[in-house]
This record gives C-alpha cells, sequence and structure tokens, in this order.
C-alpha cells in the first residue's frame, strides 16, 4: 500500500526486483518449456524451469544459485514473472519508438518507452539515471527484440536501486558478444548467441526456452556492479522533480504489494494449516 500511495501522491519510491518479480528475483535463468545451453556458461543466481522439465548443457555451466527443474518454486516463479509482464505492459508508456533502432535514439532518460512491433538494437544504446537515481526504465516491445553483435548498452548515474525492465511480446534474441543490461520477460523465447551478456538482469520465458550458448548472466546489481560490468558513472543527488517513469515504477510496486496481500489470505483460506 505504501508504494501505491507514493505513485498517487507524487512521491518518489524505488523499485525493486523483488517486488516486481516476486520469487522470480532470485533466478537469473527462468524458462518455460527448457533450457539449454552449449559451451561454458557464467550464470549468477538461480537456473529454473516449469512447466517444462528439459534442462541440457548444465554441464558446463558455473552456477552460483540453484537449480529448479519443474517444481514448485519454479513454478511459482513463472506465477509472478507472468503477473510482472503484465503490469509492465499496462504501464502508459512516455514515447512511442516503433521503427527506430535503439542504437540512434541517442541518450534515454528513466521512463516507459513502447515498440508497437519490434525492437532492435544495433550499437550502444545509453541509459543516464541522472534525472532519477534509483528510478527505472520499462521497454514495451510488442513483438521481437534483436540486438546486433557487438552492441551494448551503457548505464550512467545508477544506484543499486536503478531498474530496467524489457517487456517483450514474443521473443529476444542477443547478438554475438553483445553486452545486454535489464531484465528480460519474453512472452515465448529468449536466445542469447556466443559470447552475450547480460548485465546486472535475468533472461525470463513465459513459455518457451531459455538457450546459451558460452554466456554471462549476472543478476546481482548491487552498488559495487557500478563503474563495472558495462556500467559507468556514479550515483548523484535525486532531483526535486522525479521522472515520470520513476513515479509509474512507484505506483506499479504498490499495486503489485496489493495484489499478493490480497492473495495472502485466500491462499491462508485454502490452506489452514500452512
Amino acid at each position: 500500500m505504501i508504494g501505491l500511495v507514493a505513485g498517487i501522491l507524487g512521491v518518489a519510491m524505488p523499485a525493486s526486483a523483488s517486488v516486481i518479480l516476486g520469487s522470480a528475483a532470485s533466478f537469473a535463468i527462468l524458462g518455460a518449456a527448457a533450457v539449454t545451453n552449449t559451451g561454458v556458461t557464467t550464470v549468477n543466481g538461480d537456473i529454473g524451469v516449469s512447466p517444462g522439465s528439459a534442462l541440457s548443457g548444465l554441464g558446463t555451466v558455473s552456477d552460483t544459485g540453484t537449480i529448479h527443474q519443474g517444481d514448485t518454486v519454479a513454478s511459482q516463479a513463472q506465477q509472478d514473472s507472468s503477473a510482472a509482464f503484465t503490469a509492465l505492459a499496462g504501464l502508459p508508456a512516455v514515447s512511442l519508438l516503433t521503427g527506430e533502432d535503439l542504437g540512434s535514439v541517442g541518450v534515454l532518460a528513466p521512463g516507459v518507452y513502447r515498440f508497437a512491433s519490434s525492437a532492435q538494437l544495433t550499437g550502444a544504446l545509453t541509459l543516464n539515471f541522472a534525472a532519477g537515481p534509483g528510478s527505472a526504465y520499462v521497454f514495451q516491445i510488442g513483438s521481437e527484440l534483436t540486438t546486433a553483435t557487438g552492441s551494448s548498452i551503457v548505464v550512467q548515474n545508477g544506484t543499486a536501486n536503478s531498474e530496467i525492465y524489457w517487456d517483450v511480446g514474443s521473443s529476444a534474441t542477443l547478438g554475438i558478444g553483445s553486452t545486454f543490461v535489464g531484465n528480460i520477460i519474453a512472452g515465448q523465447s529468449i536466445g542469447l548467441n556466443n559470447s552475450a551478456s547480460i548485465v546486472c538482469g535475468r533472461a525470463i520465458a513465459l513459455q518457451g526456452a531459455v538457450t546459451l550458448q558460452g554466456n554471462t548472466i549476472d543478476d546481482n546489481c548491487g552498488a559495487g556492479d557500478f563503474g563495472s560490468d558495462g556500467y559507468s558513472g556514479s550515483a548523484v543527488a535525486t532531483v526535486a522533480e522525479p521522472a515520470s517513469g520513476f513515479l509509474l515504477i512507484g505506483g506499479l510496486v504498490g499495486l503489485m504489494a496489493l495484489r499478493r496481500a490480497r492473495r495472502g489470505p485466500a491462499l491462508a483460506a485454502l490452506h489452514p494449516g500452512a
């Protein structure tokens, strides 16, 4: 409720992956049908699959988290991811970028950006949190997201509370050697080509598979990540007028928390002995 009230009153509240993603926040990789890997891959965070149970190629995966193969933990994470996907897609956009390449849009401030159909990144995209440190970016993509070979995302003036979400209608494909930042929630599948990396983010596929090919995926967004792992700059003081995306995410956090609070009593009624 606090976040909901803050959003309505225009008070800046930091986004939180653990609130927006729920139990899925502990996962770096979460597939629906399968998770497959070829080559040497490094994962910081849990790996899971549900409702499917196919996991292959994990013998060459270095993982700091826990494997959840078609279990209740992975199932709940999928439910929470689906709820986040719907909530993020419902946010009003501050800018329509349909038909533009993300590598040529210039420096973007925090906010909600929409592509009615597909989105592509060629070259480098710069995201500058200076207008709202600790706030959020949401990219709503109607169909596919594709990044070119060697493309990158550079984040400036972020803090440990800064958040980036990619709400992809169908599938996402990251190009060879590309450096990506943020949480991808794709309605279908996610494929990472050879040596592509996700810095401070996650790959979550709601219906299809997550396919890995010698990648690095790190869901750790601690303050120590800034100045390394593709980030640049340092935190600055919050400005008096927060970015619109900051307020929207504050409201989203409140709505997600309210939804879970309402779900709690219902679950308790179903399982009184829990």
